[in-house]
C-alpha cells in the first residue's frame, strides 16, 4: 500500500469539522442540529466496521451541510449517512434493534466490518413511490477482501480503497510485553503455540524472550485479546497479518475462557476501557496483548474529547477517547508513530511494517454498467468522488488515518 505522505493545507471541509466541533457530540445519522435523523429510502447509507464509523459520522455531517444541503433532500440529491457500528451511549450492545431508513425492517445492528457487508445483502429493502431502494447502500470495512466474502462480479461486491491505517499490539503501562515484538512471536503468542523453552512453562514470557524477559515475568502466561466476531480489524489481524485460517479467539486466552460464560467479556475493537484487560483485583493486566488500529488510537488520543463532556474547540466532532489503559507499541523496532518536528502534532508512521498496514475500504454491490461502482456511489467514493478529493484529506487525517494516492481503486 502506497500511503501519501499528507501535507494538504486545511480546507473548507476541515474548517467546518472544527467550527462543529463544540457542538453535542453525538453518533448515528443527524441533521444540522445534532438530532437524530431516520435517513428516507433514498438516502445513501452505510453500516459496518468500527474503525471509520466516527470519520464516516464528520464525512456524513460535511457532505450533507456543504453540498447536498444546497438543493431539499430527494432522489435525485440523495443525503449520505452511516450508522455507527454499536450505540454510542451503550458500545456493549450487540443485539440493538434498528431502522435503517425508512419502511425497512428492524435489524440487530451490524457490528463490524464483517457483519456490514453481510448486511448489504440480508437487510432487505424499502420503497419511495413505487421504486425499490436498498436499505443498506454500502458497508465500512477494515480489511481486504476475503475467501469468505462475495466475488468480485455480478451479484457480488466491490472493495473500493478509501485511506490508510496500520494495526499493531497495545497493552498496559505495567505490561511484561517489549516494545518490538516481531512477526514471528506475534504468530506464536495469537496461536498459543509459544514452546517451553529455558525452564519456563509453554506460553510465558520467560519462553518467549529467555533472558530477555521482565523481572518477575518468565513464569507469567502470555494473555492474547482480540476484539469481537465480526469486526474487520480482527479479521485483518489474524488472518492478514499473521497469516492464520482463522479469526477465532485464542484459546489460551482468559478472554476465551471468560466468554464461554460471559459474552460480554469479548471487548470491541479499538477500545481499552474494557474489563477484559483487568486482572481479578481491578489491577491492568500486565500480560495482555490487544490488536489496535494506531489510526483510530492516534484520533482518540489527540483530537477526541473525553468521554462524557462537550468537545471543545479544534476536536473531533464524532467519537470520543477510548483508548483507557493501552498504549500501542512498534513491531520490529519500528514506532507506531511519528512526531512532526514542526508542528509538533503525531501521526499513524506511514513507514510502519508493511506487514501490519492495511487499506481501509467501502464495500459497494458490484455494479455491471461501465463501472464496478454504482454511479449513485461512484460520486462518493470512485477515483473522483469527494471523498477522495483533497477537500476532504484533512477530514481523514483529523480521525487519525492516512490519504492514499489508491482512493478509489477497486479490488
Amino acid at each position: 500500500m502506497r500511503i501519501i505522505r499528507s501535507l494538504v493545507a486545511v480546507g473548507a471541509l476541515a474548517a467546518t469539522a472544527t467550527a462543529v466541533a463544540v457542538a453535542p457530540a453525538m453518533a448515528d445519522p443527524v441533521n444540522k442540529d445534532f438530532k437524530p435523523v431516520t435517513p428516507q429510502p433514498y438516502d445513501v447509507v452505510g453500516v459496518g466496521a468500527g474503525t471509520t464509523e466516527y470519520l464516516f459520522d464528520q464525512f456524513s455531517y460535511n457532505y450533507n451541510e456543504t453540498v447536498a444541503s444546497k438543493k431539499a433532500d430527494s432522489p435525485s440529491n440523495p443525503y449520505f449517512y452511516s450508522w455507527d457500528a454499536t450505540p454510542a451511549n451503550n458500545p456493549l450492545d450487540e443485539t440493538q434493534q434498528i431502522v435503517l431508513k425508512t419502511g425497512c425492517a428492524k435489524v440487530t445492528r451490524p457490528d463490524g466490518g464483517n457483519a456490514g457487508i453481510k448486511a448489504l445483502d440480508s437487510v432487505g429493502t424499502t420503497s419511495y413511490k413505487g421504486k425499490s431502494y436498498p436499505c443498506a447502500n454500502f458497508a465500512r470495512a477494515a480489511q481486504p477482501r476475503t475467501s469468505s466474502d462475495p466475488s468480485l462480479g455480478p451479484g457480488g461486491v466491490a472493495f473500493v480503497a478509501l485511506a490508510g491505517d496500520a494495526v499493531t499490539y497495545a497493552t498496559t503501562s505495567n505490561s511484561y510485553a517489549p516494545n518490538n515484538l516481531n512477526l514471528k512471536q506475534l504468530q506464536e503468542i495469537f496461536s498459543c503455540s509459544v514452546p517451553a523453552a529455558n525452564g519456563d512453562p509453554a506460553g510465558s514470557w520467560g519462553a518467549l524472550l529467555g533472558s530477555k524477559a521482565k523481572a518477575g515475568s518468565a513464569k507469567q502466561i502470555i494473555d492474547p485479546i482480540v476484539p469481537q466476531a465480526g469486526a474487520g480489524t480482527l479479521t485483518f489481524w489474524m488472518e492478514t497479518a499473521l497469516g492464520f485460517s482463522t479469526d477465532s479467539q485464542p484459546t489460551c486466552s482468559s478472554q476465551y475462557k471468560n466468554s464461554q460464560t460471559d459474552p460480554t467479556a469479548v471487548p470491541q475493537e479499538n477500545e481499552g476501557v474494557d474489563k477484559a484487560f483487568l486482572l481479578s483485583n481491578g489491577k491492568p493486566n500486565p500480560n495482555v496483548l490487544f490488536p489496535f488500529s494506531i489510526g483510530f488510537w492516534v484520533a482518540q488520543q489527540y483530537h477526541s474529547r473525553v468521554c462524557g463532556k462537550a468537545a471543545k474547540k479544534g476536536q473531533n466532532t464524532f467519537g470520543c477517547d477510548e483508548n483507557g489503559i493501552l498504549l500501542l507499541n512498534g513491531i520490529s523496532g519500528t514506532p507506531p508513530t511519528i512526531t512532526n518536528k514542526t508542528t509538533g502534532v503525531v501521526s499513524l508512521n506511514p513507514d510502519f511494517d508493511t506487514t501490519f498496514q492495511r487499506t481501509l475500504y467501502d464495500v459497494v454491490p458490484y455494479n455491471t454498467v461501465k463501472s464496478p461502482i454504482p454511479a449513485q456511489l461512484a460520486k462518493f467514493f470512485g477515483p473522483t468522488g469527494v471523498f477522495c478529493t483533497k477537500t476532504y484529506a484533512p477530514v481523514i487525517e483529523d480521525y487519525g488515518f492516512l490519504p492514499i494516492s489508491t482512493c478509489g481503486k477497486v479490488s
